[in-house]
């Protein structure tokens, strides 16, 4: 019922930016927190960002001061600007929210994934 379609990832050099942008589709009330895991080859998906609805946000110490999380609640969206990158930034990145449904009941929702390569 809902869909998470995420956008701009791509190959950088080290130290180069990319804008990652996730629209929320589907049959829902509100979008509740909204974030951003990310997964590198043979390792467990990891929290990148958090931002609650109100614009909160929280990040992983090792993407703290280089990239920003932010949303749009009318447009249904979150991006997440990434700048300095590195090789280690390496990873899918997922997006994820959870979801208010008509009913209230809550829902957690995973995006494909979009592929950033960070070269040396």
């Amino acid at each position: 019922q809902v869909q998470l379609v995420e956008s701009g990832g791509g190959l950088v050099q080290a130290g180069g930016s990319l804008n990652l942008s996730c629209a929320a589709s589907g049959s829902f009330f509100k979008i509740k927190a909204m974030g951003w895991y990310r997964q590198a080859p043979g390792k467990q998906r990891e929290l990148v960002a958090i931002i609650t609805r109100g614009g909160s946000t929280n990040y992983a110490d090792s993407v703290k001061g280089r990239f920003t999380a932010s949303r749009d609640n009318a447009k249904n969206t979150v991006s997440l600007q990434m700048n300095s990158l590195k090789p280690e930034d390496t990873a899918i990145y997922y997006c994820n929210c959870n979801v208010e449904g008509w009913s209230r009941a809550t829902y957690d929702y995973w995006g494909q994934g979009t592929q950033v390569t960070v070269s040396s």
